[in-house]
């Protein structure tokens, strides 16, 4: 036990002091790109925020099978903007003298992390499939049916094709509603509030959800909201 502790507890410190250099680092680089002030300690949260969220998500859907292509690709952003900054203030870039380039990235990075935080919360989460197995049990005590006497003077006259009603399709299944982030929960209320304080009238679920830009699979979760 105590051994186990003393490795989580390691892990731990290697965690908090990389953690803070890393802070350290990116701190130090959005201050010389002119970013100053409060904005400066912001810069690192960001980051750091970007890349675990990114990590969480991505690591959702891959349990869940899923494709994880999108939150990928964001961790990979945060982690280049992390590298970045920690290779950029070892020495190799003058602080006192950013060049142009690099003041444009960092004052760029907001709009990025934001975009990229905003497609990651209105991602659908990853929902794991659950069957429900059968014993074996309960099938053998599943009694068989009886036999079945095909004596001549029970058998039935055969049926024409006239007489044979044609098949009636099998109605298409209704989509299933997918559980909306809260965000998009208190969006899409607000929206049918505004319709029904306008109108006077409930607002529709398609026109509501063409409004926030969604799909049209997503009009059953919208209703569902409504």
């Amino acid at each position: 036990m105590r051994a186990h502790l003393a490795r989580v507890d390691a892990v731990i410190v290697q965690a908090v002091i990389a953690g803070a250099l890393s802070f350290a680092h990116l701190h130090d680089l959005a201050q010389a790109a002119g970013q100053g002030g409060w904005k400066a300690w912001a810069y690192p949260i960001s980051v750091d925020l970007l890349l675990v969220a990114a990590w969480r998500r991505m690591r959702a859907h891959q349990r869940a099978g899923q494709p994880a292509g999108g939150a990928r690709l964001w961790f990979l952003v945060a982690l280049a903007a992390s590298l970045g900054a920690n290779v950029a203030t070892a020495g190799l870039l003058d602080l006192d003298h950013v060049p142009a380039s690099l003041r444009v990235v960092v004052a760029g990075w907001p709009a990025v992390a934001f975009f990229g935080g905003t497609l990651l919360a209105h991602e659908p989460r990853a929902s794991e499939a659950t069957t429900v197995p059968v014993s074996p049990e309960r099938d053998a005590e599943t009694p068989s049916a009886p036999p079945v006497d095909e004596s001549p003077r029970d058998a039935l006259p055969a049926s024409t094709p006239e007489d044979t009603p044609d098949p009636v399709p099998a109605p298409a299944p209704a989509p299933r509603a997918v559980a909306l982030p809260p965000a998009l929960v208190d969006r899409v209320q607000a929206l049918a509030e505004e319709h029904r304080a306008t109108t006077g009238q409930p607002a529709d679920p398609d026109a509501v959800r063409a409004r926030l830009g969604l799909p049209a699979s997503m009009t059953a979760s919208v209703a569902a909201h409504l």
